[in-house]
């Protein structure tokens, strides 16, 4: 991009609807960024217009644009969805034999109704030789409460998207990554035959037999990749661009002690481990763990995320890394435990992250006396 240019000329087509006419086109995200740069730096700071008319703010998330920043980097990151901006009649000018949209190049001629985020987090895009265009929506002097109209739809309208069905697609992968060994586990461990997760884990996050599906997917998916990886996004970048993703230091591989099998494409390895921990559990409590009561804790995301952290303790307590830890060994440490099976109920273990840390604590004390 030169920004000496006065201008910068887009391919658009002309769109009309209820609302009026509108331009849909493709420009590059450079040019994009120095079209709406004062109105994506106010949101930092201020409201702004669209914003004091409806009478909210929402601010820049420095999160969420961080996330993205480590999104755009990824070998096959995208935005399919249009950005949606407003601009003046006299900062543009449309050529309709050439299906072009001339718009005069200045920092703050595009004020921007949806993707903000997006256009903040481009801002770290650091991939070498690499083009990065957009899709966007161009209203022309649209009136503010037309503005407030389509800015209010949009966010209403956001569906937010289920974990588990987003974990599910792993299936179809091709590439190795950590989302697509831990969904794999969990389907495994689902349909195994004497597995203590049989048909109940709710793969797609809801329930097609409430009296024995207890727990989502994406719980057991997101508990398991706490000691596979830090970074699952990096990990999967790696493998699609046919590298090995890193191996960690040796404090960081008490943190992510399965994180070596990973590498060393031993899924089946981590499934028995978790299945013979699993199975200790279920022979400790049999009714707590396969009952299905409104009451009762321990089958359910409060019960199963505590041991899932008690988890990382009891493998390690055995000083055997990157070894199958067996079913016996693990029942070794839940029959020094002296919970009641009657005792994992709610009133004693709130539902929350109240109940997973006091469950946790408890099974830390008790199993391997740390307190």
């Amino acid at each position: 991009m030169t920004i000496e240019e006065p201008t910068v000329e887009i391919d658009c087509l002309k769109v009309t609807q209820p609302i009026g006419e509108f331009y849909i086109g493709v420009i590059d995200y450079d040019e994009l960024e120095y079209l709406s740069h004062v109105d994506v730096r106010r949101l930092k700071s201020e409201k702004r217009e669209v914003e004091e008319y409806i009478g909210i703010q929402r601010p820049l998330s420095l999160k969420r644009e961080k996330e993205i920043g480590k999104y755009v980097n990824l070998i096959d990151a995208t935005f399919p969805t249009s950005i949606i901006l407003a601009i003046d009649k006299q900062n543009l000018e449309y050529k309709e034999d050439e299906k072009k949209l001339v718009i005069d190049r200045k920092p703050d001629v595009a004020k921007v109704l949806d993707g903000q985020h997006r256009i903040a987090g481009l801002n770290n895009c650091t991939l070498p030789g690499e083009k990065f265009q957009l899709n966007v929506t161009i209203f022309v002097e649209m009136e503010l409460e037309d503005q407030a109209l389509v800015f209010s739809t949009i966010n209403k309208s956001h569906t937010k998207v289920n974990k588990s069905l987003t974990y599910d697609l792993y299936e179809f992968a091709t590439t190795k990554s950590p989302q697509r060994t831990a969904h794999n586990i969990a389907r495994a461990l689902d349909q195994k035959e004497n597995s203590p997760f049989k048909d109940k884990l709710k793969i797609l996050g809801v329930a097609n037999d409430k009296e024995k599906e207890t727990i989502t997917q994406a719980t057991f998916v997101e508990s398991l990749l706490k000691y596979i990886t830090k970074d699952k996004m990096l990990d999967r970048d790696k493998y699609r661009r046919n590298k090995v993703p890193d191996s960690y230091s040796e404090a960081e591989q008490k943190k992510y002690f399965l994180r070596k099998m990973f590498l060393e494409e031993r899924d089946s390895d981590i499934a028995q481990i978790i299945f013979n921990y699993f199975h200790a559990v279920e022979e400790k409590w049999p009714n707590a763990w396969r009952q299905v009561e409104q009451n009762m804790i321990l089958n359910k995301s409060t019960g199963f995320i505590a041991l899932m952290k008690f988890f990382k303790d009891v493998y390690l307590s055995f000083k055997k890394p990157n070894q199958i830890i067996t079913k016996e060994e693990f029942k070794s440490i839940f029959d020094k435990i002296d919970i009641d099976q009657a005792d994992f109920n709610r009133d004693n273990y709130l539902p929350g992250s109240g109940g997973q840390s006091t469950l946790y604590k408890e099974l830390l004390q008790k199993g391997l006396g740390i307190t």
